[in-house]
């Protein structure tokens, strides 16, 4: 009996809830007849279209967020569910089932990005991967149809589908496959983790010559510096100088015995190593930089004498020993200061450094330059132009990274973008030499280490002069030591090197030939000799 009631009083309910609907409806009918001034025909057609289009956009605007919050930052496990799906819609259009298991991630993840096609896999066969310290490498064949290079121009979307950034991957490529594919995949940011600073041992056994660490920690560089110079660009306080002092410091202990010439714009960046350098100015004046041109385009003239010397007689080409000149602040230097005088250094500047860069690769005198300007006219173009290796560190815009890298650099294999890299980790860059891109940290040795590493370049050097035999350079030398002296006038120093003659204008052009180094004046202007420049020769030799 209580449950017929019960039932009676539910019934009752909903029909005192149906009649209050009908008169809510009739009541809103009523109130948009009235203010529409339709017929009541005419009145339930808009009221009943109104709410059938409400409703449709209801679920349209549901369905589309519920996919959007479906595709934000999907997960490697979430690409895996989605490739049956995706596999599935493939053999629907057509496409023919894969002869062999599938590797659900990579090929949802490149199918997705668009660097296959929906109805092209990658299998399981062709994928071998490897779990680093740093993150995880896939190795793999992309289909017949595709080549690595669309891999390489969709790094961007691929990173995304693996819910990290465009930095987090490295792209390798094969010499033997079109189709060959070696891809990293960071847990964290590339140099999240400072790595160690590499020991001598390590420098000395790398295939060249090592400029900084790659994102997995191993030690990236250059094959070598015969016949190719650098250009390193960068916003200010970015690590160049402590990126340069690293890689002097590494071409000190690689590269063997070389004659080092540095113009220091920064006035301290480089004063590490002025103890061995062959000639070591701190200035920003661009008539110091054109007189240091003078002298090593010198240099690159009596190299080019010689191998003519042997292409004419016959002989093997001479092996001259490697010059490194470097340039910190190189833009200060094509900065005129508005004066005539000042423009005609700029642009005798120019031509010089072309000529410098161009023509003294083959001599073996390599050119460094760094720029924290990164500006189409910090340097220029026809200067640019030579540099066969490209380094850039962060910039801001597009425009300042091809200034650094080459105006076609966005064209090549798997481009970096400056503009991406983290303006907190210090001496990060992209090096852009034979054609590929590598993300590295510069080295930051200990004072102490690079110290040590002068001292004992310096210390063989002095042992080798002192073995080396009787000239008339090592000769004025000895006597301007023993004399206690770091400046001889020429009237002096001709006598004691057995000159006869005593006319000044006779007693320079004979002590020159014997000398073969530069000659100068004292605060008085008398003109003579410096010890240090005559050290400076002897150390360097051709």
């Amino acid at each position: 009996m209580a449950k017929k009631k019960q039932q009676a009083d539910d019934a009752y309910g909903q029909a005192a809830g149906a009649i209050g609907a009908l008169a809510m409806a009739a009541g809103g009918l009523a109130a948009v007849k009235d203010k529409t001034g339709l017929s009541w025909p005419a009145t339930l057609a808009v009221t009943a279209g109104a709410l059938i289009a409400l409703g449709y956009a209801v679920w349209w605007i549901r369905t589309r967020v519920k996919a959007l919050w479906g595709r934000e930052a999907q997960p490697v496990a979430a690409l895996k569910q989605e490739a049956s799906t995706v596999l599935e819609e493939a053999v629907l259009e057509g496409a023919q089932a894969p002869q062999g298991a599938v590797h659900a991630a990579l090929t949802t993840a490149l199918s997705r990005a668009g660097a296959i096609g929906r109805e092209e896999v990658i299998l399981a066969d062709d994928v071998t991967i490897e779990q680093l310290p740093v993150g995880t490498v896939y190795e793999f064949l992309v289909p017949a149809s595709r080549t690595s290079e669309d891999i390489a121009t969709r790094l961007g979307p691929i990173a995304s589908m693996f819910g990290v950034t465009r930095l987090h991957l490295k792209l390798e490529t094969s010499r033997r496959s079109e189709r060959q594919v070696r891809l990293l995949v960071l847990n964290e940011p590339p140099f999240s983790t400072l790595f160690p600073a590499p020991t001598r041992q390590e420098i000395t056994t790398f295939a060249g010559v090592p400029i900084g660490h790659d994102i997995t920690g191993r030690l990236a560089g250059v094959p070598t510096f015969d016949k190719a110079s650098l250009l390193i660009g960068g916003m200010t306080q970015m690590g160049k100088t402590t990126l340069v002092n690293g890689l002097i410091t590494c071409l000190l202990i690689a590269y063997g015995d070389f004659d080092l010439y540095l113009l220091d714009g920064k006035l301290c960046g480089l004063t590490k190593f002025e103890k061995i350098a062959v000639r070591y100015e701190a200035s920003d004046d661009p008539a110091v930089l054109e007189s240091m041109l003078d002298e090593l385009n010198s240099r690159v003239g009596r190299r080019y004498e010689e191998m003519q010397d042997a292409i004419r007689n016959r002989r093997p080409a001479p092996v001259f020993k490697p010059v490194f000149f470097i340039i910190d602040e190189a833009a200060d230097f094509y900065t005129d200061n508005g004066s005539k005088e000042s423009q005609e250094t700029v642009r005798r500047n120019e031509d010089k450094s072309r000529s410098l860069v161009a023509k003294s690769l083959e001599s073996g005198i390599v050119t460094v330059m760094l720029t924290q300007r990164p500006a189409n006219d910090a340097i220029p173009v026809k200067v640019r132009d030579q540099f066969l290796y490209r380094m850039c560190l962060y910039v801001a815009s597009k425009g300042g990274a091809k200034v650094a890298l080459g105006d076609s650099y966005f064209e090549t294999v798997a481009p970096i973008h400056p503009s991406l890299l983290d303006s907190a980790v210090k001496g990060q860059a992209v090096l852009f030499a034979n054609g590929m891109s590598t993300l590295i940290r510069g080295f930051h040795f200990p004072d102490a280490f690079i110290w040590g590493v002068v001292d004992d370049v310096y210390a063989r050097r002095q042992k080798k002069m002192e073995a080396a035999p009787v000239t008339p350079l090592k000769q004025a030398i000895d006597l301007m030591r023993d004399s206690g002296v770091e400046f001889m006038p020429t009237s002096k120093l001709a006598p004691a090197l057995g000159i006869t003659e005593t006319a000044p204008v006779m007693q320079g052009r004979k002590l020159s030939a014997l000398l073969r180094a530069a000659s100068g004046k004292d605060d008085k202007g008398v003109r003579g000799y410096h010890l240090a420049d005559l050290t400076a020769t002897a150390m360097s030799g051709s």
